[in-house]
């Protein structure tokens, strides 16, 4: 078992990653947003949202079976990501599922103030994750 995997570690590079690739669609929109026959587009927060709360409940149930039959987990290096990218493989794909709004209603107003919201969640999850990663290095030295 890693020691993150007791941590939201792997939850908020999710978050941090699907901010970061929304915030580069939604910077697409505006700087098209005067090109003729441009359609406005958008990851779905929502379609995030449950693919992430899918895998959350998928590593929950692992190990609680692991638990339950003392079932000892996989040992990992502290830099081997490879089993946390894979219960959350699924989350990464609702980065692909592309919205296609009609241009029509959308304005730089509109773009811009989602574009801030997933500002702020991008913000929070490293917030989160900083502080995650204090408490860590805080036990490993001692000064608790």
């Amino acid at each position: 078992m890693s020691m993150f995997d007791t941590t939201t570690i792997p939850v908020l590079q999710q978050v941090v990653q699907f901010t970061e690739t929304r915030h580069g669609v939604l910077a697409g929109n505006i700087a098209n947003l005067d090109t003729p026959g441009y359609k406005i587009r958008d990851l779905s927060p929502e379609h995030f949202q449950e693919h992430l709360k899918e895998a959350l409940s998928k590593r929950e149930t692992e190990r609680s079976a692991a638990s339950r039959y003392g079932i000892p987990s996989e040992p990992s290096s502290l830099f081997n990501e490879s089993k946390s990218m894979e219960t959350f493989g699924n989350v990464e794909e609702s980065f692909r599922s592309v919205l296609r709004h009609d241009s029509a209603d959308v304005s730089i107003e509109t773009q811009i103030t989602e574009m801030a919201k997933n500002q702020a969640q991008h913000n929070l999850a490293l917030s989160i994750m900083i502080s995650q990663f204090r408490l860590l290095e805080s036990a490993i030295s001692e000064q608790v």
